[in-house]
């Protein structure tokens, strides 16, 4: 167990709570009404009719009071000043979910995950952008420069060194990009503000846990790759290698490929587990494969499509540039003496052509490096919410009163008011 409020995981002796969230279809929880938690029977109320059925000489919850008062919950007075579920609604309509943040806290669509992660740098631009800004530029400087000198000293060495010389600057982006990130999309989640700072502050106990983490999922994958695919390297560097035998090992080698990512999917929900429940390294991991347990096809459907529109937005956005780079390289982008090159690796071009695309490369990281960590972690939110009954931890986080997280309007600086 921690001391995050909200985010605690369930003790490790509890099962699964499949059911402990009350039904879509269920009426939402108002002042007086058994917890959601609780699965003693309670005592018909004391007019002697049951929940959901017409009361005698009196008005229903949801429906008209008598002299044309106000109904239930609805009106100025209720918390965020607007309709509340159970109030201006028909009896037996599905009751809509609190929203004090970016995604309702119910179980989540696909379109109301990507739209969450948009509307965290919508909502919280300051600080997402400038996290992603930062780590952006961060990640071109040094790229840049690792180009430039392979232009200036061509070879095939000094091309590969420089390749694999991005590849801790990256892993290091990463990890930050992760920690902060995923501390922002937290408080976005229940509506509260926060600056850098105090993103900065809530991640940094964890980062070096999360790279051991990080490391630990790359080598795993990695590892069964190569697993699968050293047999048909060993025997294609053999002399005369037979076709039908190298073709059957590149079977084995696809079939680890497969593998490789069926883990990565598994695991693809540690890194929040981590930062958001303040667990050990071994337990996120599990947790993680606990999650994505029963619904592996689903967030790698979500995983794969967000992937697929960032790189898709990211492209539109570098296109330009990449054009603009080439224009300003004209012949001079073959003078490394080098037939072909990867634009990543920049072998074939000028240092001109360089600062242009990386100014583009700038621009596309900036926007796409926020959307892809909240969709991490709005999966992970979206899994306990359907395993765990998250959304009414949560709920009661946010300080909505039909919870019993106090009064809506609490002063976040309050310290005795609930928090994350």
């Amino acid at each position: 167990m921690t001391d995050t409020p909200g985010w605690a995981p369930p003790s490790s002796s509890e099962p699964p709570r499949e059911d402990a969230r009350p039904p879509a279809d269920a009426p939402a929880t108002v002042p007086g009404q058994s917890s959601p938690h609780d699965t003693t029977p309670s005592a018909p109320p004391a007019w002697g009719g049951g929940y959901g059925g017409p009361q005698p000489g009196g008005p229903q919850y949801g429906g008209p009071h008598h002299g044309g008062q106000q109904q239930w919950g609805a009106g100025p007075g209720a918390p965020y000043g607007g309709p509340q579920p159970w109030g201006p609604q028909p009896w037996g309509a599905a009751p809509l979910s609190p929203k004090p943040g970016i995604i309702p806290l119910r179980p989540l669509g696909v379109g109301e995950i990507l739209d969450g992660a948009v509307s965290t740098v919508r909502r919280h631009w300051r600080t997402a952008l400038g996290i992603s800004l930062g780590l952006a530029v961060v990640q071109q400087v040094v790229s840049t420069a690792v180009q430039w000198w392979s232009y200036d000293h061509p070879s095939d060495v000094v091309t590969a060194v420089a390749a694999v010389a991005e590849l801790p600057v990256g892993v290091l982006v990463g990890v930050l990009a992760t920690a902060l990130l995923t501390m922002l999309v937290s408080r976005a989640i229940l509506g509260r503000s926060v600056t850098l700072g105090e993103v900065w502050k809530d991640a940094r106990p964890r980062l070096l846990q999360l790279l051991g983490l990080t490391l630990l999922n790359a080598l795993i994958v990695l590892g069964i790759i190569l697993l699968g695919a050293a047999p048909v390297i060993g025997y294609l560097l053999a002399a005369d290698p037979d076709p039908g035998i190298a073709l059957l090992l590149g079977v084995v080698a696809f079939l680890g490929f497969v593998v490789a990512g069926w883990v990565w999917i598994q695991l693809s929900l540690s890194a929040p587990a981590l930062m958001l429940e303040k667990q050990g390294i071994r337990t996120s991991l599990s947790r993680s494969r606990r999650l994505v347990r029963g619904s592996w096809w689903r967030i790698f459907g979500i995983t794969l499509l967000s992937t697929v529109m960032v790189g898709f937005f990211s492209g539109i956005i570098a296109m330009p540039f990449s054009i603009a780079a080439v224009a300003v390289a004209g012949d001079s982008i073959d003078q490394s003496g080098q037939s072909t090159g990867i634009p990543g690796f920049g072998a074939v071009f000028p240092p001109a052509a360089l600062l242009v695309m990386a100014l583009g490369g700038l621009i596309a990281g900036t926007i796409t490096i926020p959307v892809t960590a909240a969709v991490n972690v709005l999966l992970y939110v979206d899994q306990r919410i359907r395993r765990e009954a998250l959304d009414i931890e949560l709920a009661r986080a946010a300080g909505l009163p039909e919870y019993g997280g106090g009064w809506a309007g609490a002063d976040p600086a309050d310290p005795t008011a609930p928090r994350l």
